[in-house]
């Protein structure tokens, strides 16, 4: 039996040591500005979704991803954020193919597609971002 959670409204929460030097990082960087802000906190939307950054004497640990973009057209997206100054990192893991700072998933949900190619940064504060692009079809792969 499902429970009240599965019609609830999802936010990503991500913390920040220094509010104001996210929100330059979120704006100058990424292109975002908050739609909204209340004392120690500012709120983003995106699409459909959103995310919140909020003031924290704590640190995210980056060793997993925090929030992601979902795109459709990646390549089109890291040469906006390079030209803005972001710097992708590069990631090996098991099972993945890496081509630069990008990693290809051999599969995805079922839903999204074949697979999925993405890469990662790290923003002012630590949190590790994802930037992802479902592969719909063989044909969409190259």
């Amino acid at each position: 039996m499902p429970g009240l959670l599965g019609k609830a409204h999802t936010v990503t929460k991500l913390p920040a040591q220094d509010l104001e030097r996210a929100r330059a990082f979120y704006r100058d960087k990424l292109g975002l500005e908050p739609v909204e802000e209340r004392s120690g906190g500012l709120r983003y939307v995106c699409g459909p979704t959103e995310f919140h950054l909020f003031s924290s004497a704590g640190a995210p640990s980056g060793a997993s991803t925090q929030m992601a973009f979902e795109v459709e057209d990646l390549d089109a997206t890291l040469a906006d954020l390079r030209a803005r100054g972001v710097t992708f990192e590069r990631f090996e893991m098991p099972g993945f193919e890496l081509s630069g700072d990008t990693i290809a998933a051999p599969d995805n949900y079922p839903s999204k597609g074949t697979g999925e190619l993405g890469t990662f940064f790290y923003d002012s504060e630590g949190n590790l971002i994802g930037i992802a692009q479902p592969i719909r079809d063989a044909a969409a792969q190259g």
